[in-house]
């Protein structure tokens, strides 16, 4: 049964409204923002990946649609990328790796969002899909990513887009976030599979990430987004980054 949790500082929620803010403001559900407030705050690693993923199919959910009407959906580009992440990310959820592993894999996973939150892209005369030989591997190692570590794994995909020159800005947001959203649902239930217990203090941080995610969601839609935000965001995450390896 899903509890309220007294324990639950006040200082993780602002931090996790502040992630959901940011995140969905361009187009994300905000998972790696949560991790890293958890990590934060030391929250048990037991909790840090059920928790982050309820967080991000929630957020994910407002984030879609209101992105529905941004840009063109490009399914030739989404599907294989989906088609290959989503079983792994099943397999990623249903299974704990030990606590050391996981401390290592939360920690690089946040650094690397580090540098996709600060990362400003631009858009691309020349956009080109991959082949099948690329977004394959790429959808299912970004799929196992999410499921291990509880990541919707759109943090990482959306700079590859950008960076390779897969999508348009416009074109990659609705992608990004339709990625987040099944290889969340996909991990979650693979965590879901392999245990009838979930942690408590849940529902106030779903609760919390959603009314940051209405936040954000508007601001996104207005072209508001604040960069100080990001850079405040990124140091966030680089310290929690940090302390995840150092304590493995």
């Amino acid at each position: 049964m899903w509890l309220l949790d007294p324990s639950i500082s006040p200082w993780l929620l602002l931090f996790v409204a502040i992630a959901a803010v940011l995140y969905s403001s361009v187009g994300h559900g905000g998972a790696s923002g949560y991790l890293a407030a958890m990590a934060l705050f030391g929250v048990e690693p037991a909790m840090m990946k059920p928790a982050a993923l309820t967080m991000n199919i929630f957020v994910t959910v407002l984030v879609l649609w209101r992105v529905s009407r941004v840009g063109p959906f490009s399914w030739r580009l989404f599907m294989p990328f989906a088609l290959a992440s989503i079983p792994m990310a099943f397999i990623g959820g249903a299974y704990t790796i030990n606590s050391s592993a996981y401390h290592v894999m939360v920690g690089l996973a946040l650094l690397l969002a580090m540098w996709s939150v600060l990362r400003e892209g631009g858009d691309s005369d020349r956009i080109q899909a991959p082949s099948l030989w690329v977004s394959l591997p790429v959808g299912a190692i970004l799929g196992l990513v999410s499921g291990l570590t509880g990541v919707g794994g759109g943090i990482f995909l959306s700079p590859l887009l950008l960076l390779l020159h897969w999508a348009s800005m416009r074109g990659s947001v609705p992608i990004a976030a339709a990625f987040i959203l099944l290889n969340s649902v996909a991990a979650l239930a693979g965590y879901a599979s392999t245990t009838t217990h979930w942690p408590a203090g849940i529902p106030i941080l779903v609760v919390t990430a959603l009314v940051g995610g209405l936040i954000g969601s508007e601001l996104g839609a207005r072209r508001l987004a604040p960069m100080h935000l990001r850079k405040v965001l990124a140091l966030v995450l680089a310290i929690a980054g940090a302390k995840m390896i150092a304590t493995a």
